[in-house]
């Protein structure tokens, strides 16, 4: 039950992006493709790929999905050139979750990763390894 909700957690990201302070990054704002693996040690190897569009913004780089019942909060970003890097807190009835992302742009092309450490009572602290790319397929609907 534990890794379900922390899977949830995980592609949860956030639930609000504050807007990015600094330069303009090379992001094409329009309809998003994100395709994403997670790797975590005890759970199944070759986990397929998952996918989900947003409409994404420079005002909004950060993917985004929101979950029933999670309370996630970006509480830092930063821009430097075509890179967001950005770390969140999460609560839960599980408990409590911190992570970390970065995601490089490159026009119409991202990739960057999303670590979640979690703190199990009875299984310890874990810890997931999201990777990320994407896509921009067309504007924003």
């Amino acid at each position: 039950m534990v890794k379900e909700i922390f899977i949830g957690m995980l592609i949860l990201f956030s639930v609000s992006s504050p807007c990015l302070a600094g330069g303009e990054p090379n992001m094409q704002e329009g309809l998003w493709e994100i395709t994403t693996t997670i790797d975590m040690p005890g759970m199944p190897a070759g986990m397929p790929p998952m996918k989900q569009t947003q409409c994404m913004t420079k005002k909004d780089m950060i993917p985004q999905n929101q979950e029933k019942g999670q309370d996630c909060k970006i509480v830092q970003t930063k821009l430097d050139g075509n890179t967001v890097t950005w770390t969140m807190k999460c609560g839960s009835e599980e408990g409590a979750m911190e992570g970390s992302g970065k995601i490089t742009y490159a026009g119409d092309r991202f990739n960057g990763s999303f670590i979640m450490t979690m703190q199990d009572p009875e299984q310890g602290k874990m810890q997931m390894t999201q990777k990320m790319s994407g896509r921009k397929t067309g504007p924003c609907k």
